[in-house]
């Protein structure tokens, strides 16, 4: 067990259903991805963590190649009525963790969290964000292959179908 595993566990003592410490190389990423927060979700261009504002998948498959592990967490909900909520606790839990991993010495730490941020009503894209302490970009706005990056950490996602099926929201926070 590593040093870094304990970030694991505090993970799982803050709420989420998974987590673990992977391999930086071990998150995919696609030029396609963007195009699904394009096409696809009514965030795009509402926020500042969301495209076009986001890092491209480019510079994010540069900056992936700066660190060696990451932890992996997953925030599993039966219920679609809880998705705001759901997701606000997961940028929560995110925001928190990189800071302490931060204060631990890893200083390179970063969070990516899940779908758009709602932290503002609105969120005045015409100037520097109101809440960069918990704001972060998701793992899909810059690029990376959420669903392909859990299949190789031994994550079981799957497509939401209908609103009776189980909600699954991805983070990772970048650890060097």
């Amino acid at each position: 067990m590593s040093k870094l595993d304990r970030y694991a566990r505090r993970a799982r003592s803050l709420g989420v259903s998974k987590a673990r410490i992977i391999d930086a190389a071990s998150v995919a990423t696609g030029n396609w991805v963007r195009l699904k927060c394009q096409y696809g979700c009514g965030g795009y261009g509402a926020s500042l963590s969301c495209p076009p504002y986001s890092p491209t998948p480019e510079y994010t498959r540069a900056m992936l190649g700066e660190y060696s592990k990451g932890l992996l967490m997953q925030l599993e909900d039966t219920d679609p009525r809880r998705l705001t909520s759901t997701t606000r606790a997961l940028r929560r839990i995110v925001s928190d963790l990189e800071r302490e991993i931060f204060l631990d010495g890893f200083h390179k730490a970063f969070g990516m969290a899940s779908g758009p941020c709602e932290l503002c009503r609105a969120c005045d894209t015409s100037g520097p964000c109101k809440h960069p302490y918990q704001a972060r970009p998701s793992m899909e706005a810059c690029g990376i292959d959420v669903y392909q990056t859990a299949r190789n950490n031994g994550f079981r996602l799957e497509v939401v179908r209908s609103e009776d099926s189980l909600c699954s929201f991805m983070a990772l926070i970048l650890i060097e």
